[in-house]
């Protein structure tokens, strides 16, 4: 690896975790929140897509900013995560893991996939439980 690609490399390790940690000083009261709700989903389940920061894609357990742009609304963690909805598509789509379709996050159905609040977007409910039945993502 040569000098120029270690660079870039560092450079975008240090920009992501300056993101994600500026996202999740943001939320300290969350905190709070989650401790407090009555039923913590798992893996496998729905999330409200308020409660997702639609750029980190991760599920933060307390509703999050809401942003409108083009008249639909997408749910941000932090102010930076705000910023960048209306600059970047990629923040406001995803791919469905089942058809392999584009996804507008707004209006997408989210599931909890991983330990550490990931999520997954579908185009609804059904493209969900397809890919379960399918046996390519397994239920909690």
């Amino acid at each position: 690896m040569d000098m120029i690609s270690k660079i870039k490399y560092f450079s975008i390790a240090i920009l992501t975790s300056v993101i994600l940690t500026a996202c999740n000083f943001g939320n300290k009261g969350s905190e709070a929140s989650t401790e407090q709700a009555t039923s913590v989903p798992q893996i496998g389940d729905h999330v409200p897509n308020n409660e997702v920061c639609m750029v980190t894609n991760i599920y933060m357990g307390a509703p999050q900013t809401a942003v409108t742009f083009e008249g639909k609304t997408y749910y941000a963690s932090c102010e930076l995560c705000q910023k960048r909805i209306p600059k970047e598509k990629a923040t406001r789509t995803s791919i469905d893991l089942y058809t392999l379709k584009g996804v507008d996050k707004a209006d997408a159905y989210i599931v909890l996939v991983g330990d550490h609040g990931e999520v997954a977007y579908f185009e609804n409910e059904q493209s969900y439980k397809a890919l379960i039945a399918k046996g390519n993502m397994h239920q909690k």
